[in-house]
């Protein structure tokens, strides 16, 4: 009769007795880690500096050319933002409120920036503004009069740059880049005339002002936060207005965007000949 060695009945019962213990120890290690947070939004953006890469854009030399752009309202009172390129040098600033109907604005200049200050008598409601604080990979929906005409392009934060104007009202100043991601349905070529158009956060918020472009990159620029910020210091807008507009997403932007133009609280803004 086989009989089996004492030393595997020993070991027969360690084991079994390890398996016990074990079974019986307290389970205290960490959850599996959460998946990785989508990198469609990255990291804060951080502040001007001297070393933030530069764009160049050359204005020409040649006499001011009358063209059209878009302003966008921020104060109820008649104040609105629009790009300083598009009125610089204009006797007789209008803005389109209806067909070839216009009223005439007043025109302020920001200091250092591309942005000018339109005011008429009286306005429509307001466009709220974002509070300062943007993230690299987040969107922007920008409704307008590109190529003269309604429409609206889409785009995400790459960050911060230095926009250096050369020629007629050469200047150099901070500003964000942002890589264009969609547009209106069969528009094709230059943006020309979206130059003054609002930058709106998802939540409807003014993040910048529209004020060039870079076709060949595909590149769309804004003021910088802190430029927005001084230019509606100097608008008549309460200091305790705050606000929320409507919720844009990639599917309804276009939809929010002829709503902005049929309130007028986004319009046209062209030059009168004298």
């Amino acid at each position: 009769m086989f009989r089996v060695p004492d030393w595997l009945v020993y070991a027969a019962a360690t084991l079994g007795l390890l398996i016990a213990c074990l079974g019986q120890r307290e389970n205290a290690d960490a959850p599996p880690a959460p998946p990785e947070e989508s990198d469609e939004v990255g990291a804060l953006l951080g502040p001007s500096t001297p070393f933030d890469p530069a764009v160049v854009v050359d204005a020409g030399e040649g006499p001011f050319i009358p063209a059209s752009g878009t302003a966008f309202a921020v104060a109820e009172a008649g104040d609105w933002l629009t790009a300083r390129h598009v009125v610089e040098g204009c006797r007789r600033v209008a803005i389109v409120v209806a067909g070839n109907d216009a009223v005439a604005a007043r025109v302020r200049y920001s200091t250092s920036t591309d942005i000018a200050i339109l005011s008429t008598d009286g306005g429509p409601q307001s466009l709220p503004i974002a509070p300062a604080s943007l993230r690299v990979g987040e969107r922007a929906f920008h409704p307008g009069f590109p190529q003269g005409h309604p429409g609206e392009a889409a785009t995400r934060l790459l960050g911060r740059e230095t926009l250096r104007v050369q020629g007629r009202g050469a200047r150099e100043e901070p500003v964000l880049a942002w890589v264009e991601v969609g547009r209106t349905s069969g528009m094709r070529g230059s943006l020309a005339g979206l130059s003054g158009a609002p930058a709106l956060d998802d939540k409807g918020r003014v993040v910048g002002v529209t004020i060039a472009e870079s076709p060949r990159r595909g590149r769309i620029y804004t003021s910088a936060p802190e430029s927005l910020r001084t230019a509606i210091d100097n608008t008549r807008r309460p200091s305790s207005e705050t606000g929320r507009g409507d919720l844009i997403t990639v599917e309804n932007y276009g939809r929010v965007g002829d709503q902005l133009r049929r309130d007028l609280r986004v319009a046209q803004v062209v030059c009168l000949a004298t």
